[in-house]
């Protein structure tokens, strides 16, 4: 199933009358938006694009390819030595051409089709925020934080009954690779990692107190997924999957909301080198939904993000990424992509999945995420597919297609937002956060476990899901996605369901 949507982000936000940037036309009500964004005004460099450059991995590139990459018109921006790749800026149309033919160039490829710096977006909307009066008026049991009765999530993967066990280490850190984190929120400010903080946007740190929360018109995205996975049991508020654990957040989108390879790149490297437990990567790598490894360009991104969530692994950090909101089945034989490339003019390419990757979500060793909804049915949007979806969490849905119990209203994900605020939003880019979240409580309980063996814990403690046969969730009589695959292991929730409580107690 192939529908029109936005740039980036997994995630549905679902206000009344409008939906956001990252909203997809799956639910009710929801609206999305594939008009390729205004251009900015002309800047001496707008003809500039941004580049990756793959060599092998050691102490640095060497004389003869720094020298290559001058003559070719390039400035070097960064050099992420350990992993080989190079960013890389140029003005020169044939730059990636012509480096190409370099000895000692593995790879290289344009990050994005617009020229630097990226364009504005049209884009409007907010997640549905809680109202100071809701907020007051919210009920929970005692000894739970106030919003607490609002979360069904919570309960679905056992977290509740987890956190009368343990609510996680303070040694364990979860970093939000995102569109930047608001450490000033009640919830968020007693968890927060400062250290393992970071803006990446440029695709080179930026440590200036602050460069990793988001701009005042910038996306809340990534403040509710630190919210989601580790909002402090506090009295305030929320509470996250593993409110004991620390959060970082290493900001990777431009203020337009594009997360391109150099900043995605960057953020890993990061990651990897400042002692980051887990990951959690809620979006894709602009401008390209799926990049195909016949294409030069694209095979150069996916190299140079491998290669990066590989050195995070191998330093002890697990990546845990969204599967995506457009119910597409990502073990098809093939997959009709309309929106790529984003930052320019789209132009619609049937791929083949296996061949052409959604990055950083079907890449090696990556713990990929189905969404589920309030019935624990996978959700409306969620992709889904055997052998690529490896375990399912909470991303919710529509009221429409699957109803909390009370005292639950929204079918949706309640996260924290900047400026003090709470709210709900939906999407596999949800359904993550709770996955890190299991996975530092793993963690937690086993601290000096490899990332390889948290991910098993992960997979073996999940519970066993069942498919959806038929998955008719609109009840309209048509089939609206096709599960393949046993109880123990299929296309819609993987492993299975993820479970919080077994991670504490086994």
């Amino acid at each position: 199933m192939t529908v029109p949507h936005p740039r980036h982000r997994r995630a549905l936000v679902i206000p009344v009358g409008m939906a956001m940037a990252t909203a997809v036309a799956f639910l009710p009500g929801a609206t999305a938006s594939a008009a390729p964004p205004a251009p900015t005004a002309a800047t001496a460099d707008a003809t500039s694009l941004s580049y990756v450059v793959n060599v092998r991995p050691g102490h640095g590139p060497s004389g003869h390819v720094k020298k290559a990459i001058a003559d070719a018109g390039g400035t070097i921006v960064m050099s992420y030595d350990r992993i080989g790749v190079i960013v890389v800026h140029s003005s020169n149309a044939d730059f990636a051409r012509t480096i190409r033919t370099v000895r000692g160039v593995e790879s290289a490829g344009a990050t994005r089709t617009a020229p630097l710096p990226a364009q504005s977006t049209t884009d409007v909307g907010t997640p549905k925020v809680l109202s100071a009066q809701e907020v007051a008026a919210a009920e929970a049991a005692e000894g739970q934080d106030p919003l607490q009765g609002l979360q069904w999530d919570l309960p679905a993967i056992k977290a509740d009954k987890a956190h009368e066990k343990s609510l996680g280490s303070s040694k364990v850190t979860v970093a939000v690779i995102d569109t930047g984190v608001d450490d000033t929120h009640p919830d968020i400010a007693p968890n927060f990692d400062r250290e393992a903080s970071v803006n990446c946007v440029t695709g080179k740190p930026d440590t200036t107190d602050g460069a990793w929360r988001p701009g005042a018109t910038e996306s809340p995205h990534g403040t509710h997924v630190a919210g989601e996975i580790a909002a402090a049991k506090n009295g305030v508020g929320m509470t996250g999957v593993a409110p004991g654990v620390k959060v970082s957040g290493i900001k990777v989108s431009t203020t337009a909301g594009y997360f391109y390879t150099e900043a995605v790149v960057c953020g890993f490297v990061w990651a990897a080198e400042h002692g980051v437990d887990v990951t959690n990567n809620s979006y894709y790598t602009d401008p390209w939904y799926f990049n195909c490894k016949n294409d030069p360009d694209q095979k150069a991104l996916v190299e140079a993000i491998t290669r990066a969530s590989k050195y995070a692994e191998k330093k002890g950090a697990v990546n845990v990424a969204a599967a995506g909101n457009e119910n597409y089945d990502l073990a098809a034989d093939e997959i009709t992509d309309p929106v790529s490339p984003n930052d320019s003019t789209p132009t619609e390419r049937v791929i083949d999945p296996s061949e052409c990757y959604d990055i950083p979500t079907q890449l090696p060793g990556i713990v990929t995420v189905a969404a589920t909804g309030a019935k624990g049915l996978k959700s409306s949007f969620s992709n889904h597919g055997l052998g690529v979806v490896d375990i399912a969490a909470p991303g919710g849905d529509s009221t429409a297609y699957q109803k909390p119990e009370p005292p639950a209203t929204s079918g949706l994900i309640l996260g924290t937002l900047p400026g003090g605020k709470w709210g709900y939003m939906a999407g596999t880019s949800m359904a993550s956060p709770h996955v890190a979240g299991v996975a530092a409580l793993i963690k937690s309980t086993h601290p000096h476990a490899t990332p390889g063996l948290v991910k098993a814990l992960l997979y073996a403690e999940a519970d066993a899901t069942a498919c959806t046969d038929p998955y008719d969730i609109n009840g309209d009589g048509k089939v609206d996605a096709v599960c393949e695959g046993p109880k123990n292991y299929n296309g819609f929730y993987g492993w299975g369901t993820a479970d919080a409580l077994d991670a504490v107690t086994r």
